[in-house]
Formats: C-alpha cells, sequence, structure tokens
C-alpha cells in the first residue's frame, strides 16, 4: 500500500486528508452523548467511541510510536483496548465486549484524538516516504470507520424503542421516482479490473491488476428500488424456500426474516426507520440494508443473477467515481431515488451492490510485510464483494476497484442489489 503522492508534494497533500478526515469523524459523533458513543447494539458493531479511538490508535501505533523519535504514548493501557485484529500487535480486548468500556469516556477519547492530531501533524514535514504511505493508509482506513460509525449507531437507535433520530432534519428527495428498470449490454471479452498502481489510492487487496474474460451479458441501469422490494414480499418472497440458498432459508427460518432491515409494519402501509428517524418507506429510493442471501433470493425470484464483480468493475469503469450521493459532511444520510439518465445509474454512492463474487486473492496478490499485512489479506474467506459504496462512504474513497466484503448474512451496511442477466 505505498503512496502514489510525490514527495515533494506529500506532506502538503497529506496535511490537508489529515485534517479534513479527522474533523469529519468528529462532526460525525457530535450528536451522540457519551452513554450513545459507548452503547454497542451487537457483536458486528462497535460503539462510536472505539471507533474514534480505534482510529487514533492506527495513527499512534504504525506512524508516531514507529516513526517519530521520543514520542510517548498518550495512556499505555489503550492499545489493548482499541487494537482491532492485528495479532502482530498483541492481546486486545474483545471485540464482543467493546460496549462494557465505559471508560474512558467520550471527552477523554476527544482528548486522546487532539493529542494524536497534534503530534502527527508537527512531524509530518519530515516524515519518510514508508511513514507518509502510512499516514494515507490511516486516512482511508479511517475514512471506513466513518462509514461503520454511521451504520453502528443506526443499528444501536434501531434498537431503542423510543426510535431516536441521530439528526432531527430530514433530507430531501429531488428524484422520487427511478423510472422503470432497464436493461444495458454489459462488457464482453477479455477485460482488465483491479488497481493499475498509476495513479491515486489504492488498498492491496484490489491490486494486481489482470485479465479477465467476460461473457456476453445484460446489466440493470440501477439498483432495485424499494417498491420493487415490496412486490418481492408481496408474492411470498420471504416464504418460498424454493428461490433461496439452503444457507440463506435456514437463516431467515432461524432469525424469522420477513423484510429488509429497519423496515416494520403501520397496518398496510410499510416504515423504515434511518438516522433522521423513522419515516414511511420511500418506493423509489433502493432497497437497502439487505443481505447476500435476500440480494441472491430477490436475481431468482426476477429471473436473473448477480453480476460478478468483474462485470460490475468492468460497468462502472467509465463513471466517475466522484459522482453519486455520498457522505460529504455530517448529516443523515440516506439513499435517494435514482435520477434520469439513458446509461448506468448509481453505479457510485446511494448503496453498496452485493456481487456474486467471493473475496477472494487476485491473481498475483501478495500480503504485505509486518502487521499492516492484516489488513485485508487474512479476510479472504467466507464473504462475498461489494461494490461502488454507498450514501454513508466518504466522497472520494471508493473507486471501480474498490472492494468491500462481508459475509452472506451480515445487513447492517447500506447494501442493495444491482441484476445482471446472461444473453
Amino acid at each position: 500500500m505505498a503512496s502514489r503522492l510525490k514527495p515533494e508534494a506529500a506532506p502538503v497533500a497529506l496535511t490537508a486528508l489529515f485534517h479534513n478526515v479527522r474533523a469529519l469523524s468528529v462532526a460525525l459523533a457530535a450528536p451522540l452523548s457519551d452513554a450513545d458513543a459507548t452503547a454497542q447494539s451487537m457483536p458486528d458493531a462497535s460503539p462510536a467511541k472505539w471507533h474514534l479511538a480505534h482510529s487514533s490508535w492506527f495513527f499512534e501505533t504504525f506512524v508516531l510510536r514507529d516513526h517519530v523519535p521520543g514520542y510517548r504514548l498518550f495512556d499505555a493501557r489503550w492499545p489493548f483496548l482499541f487494537n482491532s485484529y492485528y495479532d502482530a500487535e498483541g492481546p486486545r480486548h474483545a471485540r464482543p465486549e467493546r460496549g462494557l468500556l465505559t471508560r474512558p469516556s467520550l471527552g477523554e477519547v476527544l482528548s486522546y484524538r487532539a493529542h494524536v492530531d497534534a503530534a502527527l501533524l508537527r512531524a509530518l514535514p519530515d516524515l519518510p516516504p514508508p511513514a507518509c504511505a502510512l499516514v494515507e493508509l490511516g486516512c482511508h482506513h479511517e475514512q471506513q470507520h466513518q462509514e461503520l460509525l454511521l451504520t453502528d449507531i443506526l443499528h444501536l437507535f434501531s434498537r431503542n424503542p423510543l426510535l431516536p433520530a441521530v439528526w432531527d432534519t430530514a433530507r430531501s428527495d429531488p428524484a422520487p421516482e427511478p423510472g422503470p428498470l432497464r436493461w444495458l449490454a454489459g462488457r464482453a471479452g477479455l477485460v482488465e479490473i483491479g488497481d493499475a498502481g498509476v495513479e491515486g489510492f489504492a488498498f492491496d487487496c484490489e491490486r494486481p491488476r489482470h485479465p479477465v474474460q467476460l461473457q456476453p451479458h445484460l446489466i440493470a441501469d440501477r439498483p432495485i428500488s424499494n417498491g420493487e422490494w415490496c412486490t418481492f414480499i408481496d408474492d411470498g418472497g420471504y416464504r418460498r424456500p424454493e428461490m433461496w440458498l439452503a444457507d440463506g432459508w435456514a437463516w431467515v427460518e432461524r432469525e424469522a426474516i420477513f423484510a429488509p432491515l429497519y423496515w416494520q409494519r403501520d397496518g398496510h402501509d410499510w416504515m423504515q426507520f434511518a438516522l433522521d428517524g423513522l419515516h414511511p418507506l420511500r418506493p423509489g429510493a433502493p432497497v437497502s440494508h439487505i443481505s447476500y442471501y435476500e440480494a441472491d433470493a430477490f436475481a431468482r425470484w426476477a429471473g436473473a443473477r448477480l453480476p460478478s464483480e468483474a462485470e460490475w468493475e468492468a460497468a462502472a469503469a467509465a463513471q466517475d467515481p466522484l459522482e453519486g450521493n455520498q457522505l460529504d459532511r455530517a448529516e443523515p444520510v440516506r439513499p435517494r431515488a435514482a435520477a434520469a439518465s439513458d446509461g448506468l445509474r448509481q453505479m457510485f454512492g446511494d448503496v453498496w451492490e452485493w456481487t456474486g463474487s467471493a473475496y477472494l486473492a487476485h491473481p498475483g496478490f501478495r500480503t504485505a510485510p509486518g502487521a499492516v499485512g492484516e489488513y485485508n489479506g487474512k479476510f479472504m474467506c467466507g464473504q462475498f464483494v461489494l461494490k461502488g459504496g454507498s450514501c454513508a462512504t466518504p466522497r472520494g474513497h471508493a473507486r471501480a476497484s474498490y472492494r468491500n466484503f462481508f459475509y452472506p448474512h451480515q445487513r447492517w451496511q447500506f447494501s442493495g442489489v444491482r441484476l445482471a442477466r446472461d444473453i
């Protein structure tokens, strides 16, 4: 994960990136009380306070401790609390028990962030290139945690019977209806996917770039909408085992799944809980918070399938990853209906899109040396790739080669589905 910033420009560019990323994290947590920031609603989620501290631990451990002579840890006890999964960094507090960390307080964690920020900004002009690369990695790592902070607090508040809003001001939807779903020809033949290593940041799992042979296929011009998902439900989508993978059907029965996460009935109408509270379901918005199992079942019901990672990436290669509904500031993000267009819509932003591809190494992948080599490679087992980013993904973080990955039952992220068909 080497930096591609020019050495003479690295300190200036990294200073701006670091400042903006760190400020946004604090702004996202600003509406939260100490109690809000401490609680943990499930083992897959983490408290907001932990996200704020862990992202600081990353900079303190891999940059300040290892590359700044004389730096002293803010608190020598805290690495045990805020290490996530880096075995090379030693033992750590159990993930399912992060919500038990009532101390340190949110205020103390914010003081920790300020301490790390000041130390890193002082050191940045004189950091060697390997350390600059780690600062860049740390910024992109924190952007991942910004999305997780939002999705984790959404899940936490959904477990509160009061269904409180994180932000009271709702976001408007400028395009309430996406129009009919259309099928477009996908790229066929020999294509290249993966990061080319030429410009901009990329994680190690995106490399190396390599050729893939694609068969003729069609790809939907937009993700599936809430209204289309309602039709699936009305047709018995969650009651017909013939449309589900065996593991998926077992999950539906075991967990009593009947709709996407955060949906609830109000008489004959559907309501949806979001960061701006409970509101009537918006039929035109992309369906979100669905698992791989649900995405696959819908595709079967629709007479289609999920696109492969290579099909999706080849289709998105000509799209601008900076466009779309993505995270720009601290506000109640949510997916929006697709605007009118003759081509592909919403490839970036709104919802992560499940693919039919397992999260595995690209041909020729090599794990980076040291603890940062644990970042991605050791998770290449049992998970599926999602592409495109979501409304909670910081703008500038995603790209066509970006590979998000989750287990097939997980659905607390802003995850949706775009369909494909064989020709």
